[in-house]
């Protein structure tokens, strides 16, 4: 990144990732879970519809296995058949607009302890997401 990119970077527009990955309510975790792997992605919105109506992580994904720990491990699957992502995922968290100051997110970031926000219209359809690495990026 450019040092043009650090001094006119201001809104959360200017930094998110547009193209976010997302997965349906009605996913399964396995599902879920082969995802973040695939595309190597630790934050994944759910959505209903368009409707952003939660969001999963790889900690909340690791909480259900020893893939954390381990990495791939025989009968996870089975564990993941237990559960609904209705069951593991963080209702209505906490999102951002795209004309929303870098400077708010960094606080919802430092005081919150979030790590990764959902980016919404006001519909609440998903447009987005910005994660802390996005931040990080301004720096590098």
């Amino acid at each position: 990144m450019q040092t043009s990119t650090i001094k006119t970077a201001q809104q959360v527009r200017d930094i998110m990732t547009s193209l976010v990955e997302t997965v349906s309510v009605h996913s399964s975790l396995a599902e879920v879970n082969a995802l973040m792997v695939r595309k190597s992605i630790r934050h994944v919105p759910v959505i209903d519809g368009t409707a952003l109506i939660g969001i999963i992580s790889r900690t909340d994904i690791d909480r259900l296995s020893f893939s954390g720990l381990f990495g791939e491990e025989e009968g996870e699957e089975s564990v993941f058949d237990l559960l609904a992502l209705d069951q593991v995922m963080r209702h209505n968290p906490r999102s951002v607009k795209e004309d929303d100051d870098l400077q708010t997110v960094a606080a919802i970031f430092v005081n919150e302890e979030f790590h990764a926000l959902p980016v919404v219209d006001n519909d609440n359809n998903i447009k987005g997401i910005i994660t802390t690495t996005d931040m990080m990026r301004l720096f590098l």
